[in-house]
């Protein structure tokens, strides 16, 4: 008897935990009935400790609590600087693939993003969804390469990072800071530099602030600081007029990228100087988006994601550990950022996960989530990822991940081990394969490459299948092109001349 109970309650276990397992994958396989509002907060340049789920002693109690009823990401990918990361979320590719650039793009460049890429915003409007840009582009300033020519309905804010504009104007300095000294020469080598991508340093014109394709302002020392405020108004007021709609909102803030400029509300807040201010401020603008959320009750069917698109640069007040390396390279630091998914009632409160995850991954899961079809005449490099934000543990998106920098393909991922194809150090000068494990070693302190030949040659085989592709170096056969215009122009001249085709009336900040 006692025998027979036991089996029966063994039986009954077995059946709850495979109706749980059962009830996950439902959730994580569903085809959602109602089409979720989605909104991307992708922060400039923010290090992977420098908010409280990751360890920061910065006070950022509003990602805390996206934390507690959301999931963070742990290793979620990114590209080592701006304009590549952002062209990897809006189409869902390498960035490589679809904006193979050296490095960033500046003020009047010649190339952007083509318009003929197809981006997460036209997914989503051709889906139903009202889509708003507010915040830093960084794809392109022309005509042709702006949000409104690709997919979003509305833009406002800043083309490019806020240190693209003159010293003058405070581009070069932070808040309280003086102007470093403008000379003649300093802008003739600028200028030297000027090429297809942009103009560059000393040379740069006046910040434009954009309304869709119009300037509205221009960005100086007292504007800077008020851009977290502004854009937080404006995304606030998209929610609210869109609460009977489904809509898109992409924020992606101009902080906290070099020069730093808390407003006054912030200064002095943090232990962090100036950066951990504006950090700060950052979670205060994430909370206004959350709270109104809430208080339109829209929680229940609105997936917020919050990201940074590269890791944070360390001698700029940026903290990524355990990680090592910054802002511009392939270490871990560089590219790997404090990412959390939030979505009251679908995303499993309170957990993390250590799976691959990347910010060409936003496109497919998107599509996913709201019904839209994939393109099919390109080649896309983004997974649908909605499984292991719903919790599913048994789902690993991706075995393997290629880290470009710029042209260059530095290092590869397979599951745990890294291997960083030609890497220096301080006991060998010659650039030889470094081999990491990430799981047991996250810092990449200890290179095994010896100790596993197998493993490294198996990386190596990995990155030379990529030759054919993208290329490990240069452009390879598949890249996609640039969009090009001739005679790029500045928004705002350097002498303050605003172009006639850009402006209808200039406006102060409100």
């Amino acid at each position: 008897m006692i025998r027979k109970q036991f089996h029966l309650r063994l039986l009954n276990l077995r059946c709850m935990i495979a109706l749980t397992l059962m009830c996950g994958w439902l959730q994580s396989h569903a085809t959602f009935a109602q089409k979720p509002n989605i909104i991307v907060i992708n922060i400039d340049d923010l290090g992977y400790a420098d908010i409280g789920p990751f360890g920061s002693t910065n006070k950022t109690p509003n990602l805390d609590r996206m934390a507690k009823e959301g999931r963070r990401l742990t290793s979620h990918y990114a590209a080592p600087v701006c304009s590549p990361s952002r062209a990897a979320l809006m189409t869902g590719s390498y960035a490589k693939r679809a904006l193979p650039i050296p490095h960033v793009l500046f003020p009047a460049g010649e190339v952007g993003l083509h318009p003929d890429e197809v981006t997460v915003a036209e997914l989503l409007k051709n889906s139903g969804y009202a889509t708003a840009c507010i915040g830093k582009w960084h794809l392109g300033d022309q005509r042709g390469f702006l949000p409104t020519d690709q997919g979003f309905d509305t833009y406002f804010g800043i083309p490019y990072s806020n240190d693209m504009g003159p010293a003058a104007d405070g581009s070069k300095s932070s808040l309280g800071e003086p102007f470093p000294q403008t000379t003649p020469t300093k802008i003739v080598e600028a200028k030297k530099q000027t090429d297809e991508f942009g103009i560059r340093g000393f040379a740069q014109p006046p910040l434009p602030l954009l309304e869709n394709h119009k300037v509205v302002g221009r960005v100086n020392a007292k504007e800077q600081a008020e851009v977290t405020r502004l854009y937080t108004e404006r995304a606030v007021e998209f929610i609210r007029t869109h609460k009977e709609k489904t809509f898109f909102l992409y924020l992606p803030h101009t902080a906290v990228h070099f020069p730093h400029y808390p407003s006054e509300g912030f200064k002095d807040k943090s232990p962090n100087g100036l950066y951990g201010d504006w950090v700060e401020e950052i979670d205060w603008s994430v909370g206004q988006v959350l709270d109104t959320v809430h208080e339109l009750n829209l929680q229940s069917k609105t997936l917020v994601i919050f990201t940074s698109d590269n890791g944070g640069p360390v001698n700029q007040g940026a903290h990524n550990g355990p990680l090592r390396g910054a802002k511009g390279q392939t270490f871990e630091g560089g590219i790997r950022t404090c990412t959390m998914a939030w979505w009251p009632g679908k995303i499993p409160a309170g957990t993390s996960t250590d799976a691959m995850t990347s910010m060409m991954d936003m496109l497919p899961t998107f599509a996913k989530l709201s019904g839209a079809a994939l393109p099919t005449d390109r080649k896309l490099d983004g997974v649908d990822i909605w499984p292991v934000l719903a919790g599913d543990p048994q789902v690993q998106p991706r075995e393997t991940f290629f880290y470009f920098r710029g042209l260059n393909l530095d290092a590869v991922r397979w599951g745990p081990w890294k291997l960083h194809l030609a890497l220096a150090d301080n006991r060998n000068a010659t650039p030889r394969p470094q081999l990491f494990h990430l799981v047991n070693d996250l810092g990449e302190k200890n290179d095994v490459a010896s100790e596993q030949p197998a493993v490294v040659a198996k990386l190596q085989l990995l990155s030379q299948t990529m030759e054919k592709d993208l290329g490990t170096e240069g452009i390879g056969p598949g890249c996609r092109p640039l969009g090009r215009v001739p005679n790029p122009l500045p928004l705002i001249d350097v002498d303050g001349t605003v172009r006639s085709d850009a402006i209808a009336t200039m406006k102060q900040f409100q």
